[in-house]
């Protein structure tokens, strides 16, 4: 007897949480990705084949891309790395996919997540659209908990 059917979520639901930020509404967001390159090694007596290690763990930097309101709450947490405060600069993040009835069903952590760029809108006074802000933010750790 075959199992339960299990439908993949969907990429349209979703919220962000910044530690001590309320402005976390996105309407785009790169969950980052992990890597880790292999180091090459040999002995001198070992067969004629090379041996691979895990080398360090690499964490992409997270993106967000949201519209841009009157809070100034995510360009001062940049501005903040820009004067020199990482260390209060530092958040944990959470980014979690939503159900059709808006309920947690997968999610992602973030340790050590700081702001490394900001970028303004770009404005057209011939345009139909909403002015979007991006903040690329570099992080330490990246794990799935749900």
């Amino acid at each position: 007897m075959a199992g339960e059917r299990k439908d993949p979520f969907k990429n349209h639901r979703f919220k962000v949480e910044i530690n001590g930020i309320h402005q976390a509404g996105f309407r785009e967001v790169t969950i980052p990705d992990t890597s880790q390159d292999p180091i090459e090694y040999r002995n001198g007596d070992d067969a004629p084949t090379v041996g691979k290690q895990p080398g360090l763990v690499k964490y992409a930097n997270v993106v967000l891309k949201g519209g841009i309101t009157d809070s100034l709450e995510i360009y001062n947490w940049r501005k903040q790395v820009e004067d020199g405060k990482i260390k209060d600069a530092r958040k944990t993040i959470a980014i979690s996919v939503l159900d059709d009835e808006a309920k947690e069903v997968a999610r992602w952590e973030l340790t050590a997540a700081w702001p490394t760029k900001y970028s303004s809108p770009g404005l057209n006074a011939t345009a139909n659209e909403i002015a979007i802000e991006s903040l690329e933010i570099a992080n330490e750790g990246i794990k799935r908990t749900k």
